[in-house]
């Protein structure tokens, strides 16, 4: 069989996730990969055979994401060369990680296409839904990158084509241990909007990572770093908790690894407030943003005794082989 993985390239969860999802699909037949995005920090260590920027999201600095930015990146026209010219009549098989090139290709060509991500999970509506309806999320969720069949991840199986995250070996073979600092990753908001305000805590040590800065620095008992895998994985790893934005991989990885976790979903990033309800269920405390009015939680969180600890099973194969089948072939 000849497949091919499409992987969103708009932030480190979906790459993440590819590096234990690529070896289990190669078992199953001749694999190709496509890249789209480029707002990853994350290398895969396969060969990628098609990049694309694709339809990217660009981070912000104050919470939430730059649309300028992104309506300036993205060209529909290019989009739609792109989409016309992919080659999806190669393959017998696409398994699409909310990719948006490869996924229309597909259904211009009639090609076989299954979804296998978190944002599949969403369509669900037996998993945990925001309090407030926003149509255009929901239209993006539904239509962004369509395809013929869904497997999700999400942080519980709330249906039957949902399945726990995927834990990527590096922290599913770690030994963790309990440090002095705190890890926190918002990648929508700027380390000088972040450090003079974390600063105003007194004796709290903070490791942040940053998409805003280009090399290391430290203030006092605040250490501010450019996003490393090696550096962030490290660094969660010994940490006492982690402050992060509502996506889906690093809150998953901290809850798999027992770590106090507080979760600030992007403003307008509809996806992270699915996530942050279902967080929210799991007695996971949710800010709505990071602002001086916010601190007295943030304190309160650092005080907490908080202990939520998910042993997430490795069901990435079973999850592959449900795809598979979905998407017609016996595995």
């Amino acid at each position: 069989m000849k497949m091919l993985y499409a992987i969103q390239g708009t932030g480190n969860g979906h790459v993440a996730r590819a590096l234990d999802v690529v070896p289990i699909l190669r078992e199953y037949g001749d694999l190709d990969i496509f890249l789209s995005g480029a707002q990853a920090d994350i290398k895969l260590p396969f060969t990628v055979k098609y990049k694309s920027k694709g339809l990217s999201f660009f981070f912000g600095k104050s919470g939430g994401i730059d649309f300028l930015k992104t309506f300036k990146q993205n060209s529909s026209k290019e989009v739609y060369r792109e989409i016309k010219k992919f080659p999806a009549e190669k393959y017998d098989l696409i398994v699409n990680d909310f990719e948006p090139i490869s996924a229309w290709a597909a259904r211009k060509k009639q090609i076989p296409c299954v979804s296998l991500s978190h944002q599949s999970a969403l369509l669900s509506k037996k998993a945990p839904q925001p309090k407030h309806f926003d149509p255009v999320g929901e239209w993006i969720l539904n239509n962004y990158a369509p395809t013929d069949a869904y497997v999700g991840f999400h942080f519980a199986r709330f249906d039957k084509t949902i399945y726990t995250p995927v834990i990527r070996s590096a922290i599913r073979e770690t030994n963790a241990s309990k440090g002095e600092h705190y890890t926190v990753y918002l990648p929508a908001y700027d380390d000088r909007k972040l450090v003079p305000l974390l600063a105003r805590i007194p004796n709290v040590r903070w490791h942040i990572f940053s998409k805003h800065a280009h090399k290391p620095y430290h203030i006092g008992q605040l250490s501010v770093y450019p996003v490393n895998n090696e550096k962030f994985v490290a660094s969660m790893i010994s940490s006492r908790g982690i402050l992060c934005g509502a996506g889906f991989e690093t809150p998953a990885e901290a809850l798999f690894l027992g770590k106090k976790l507080m979760v600030v979903p992007m403003k307008k990033q509809y996806e992270q407030h699915y996530n942050a309800e279902a967080l929210r269920d799991l007695g996971v405390p949710v800010l709505k943003n990071v602002k001086k009015k916010r601190l007295p939680k943030i304190v309160e969180w650092i005080e907490s005794k908080q202990k939520i600890e998910i042993n997430y099973p490795d069901s990435t194969q079973e999850a592959i082989k449900h795809a598979l089948q979905l998407g017609g072939f016996s595995v």
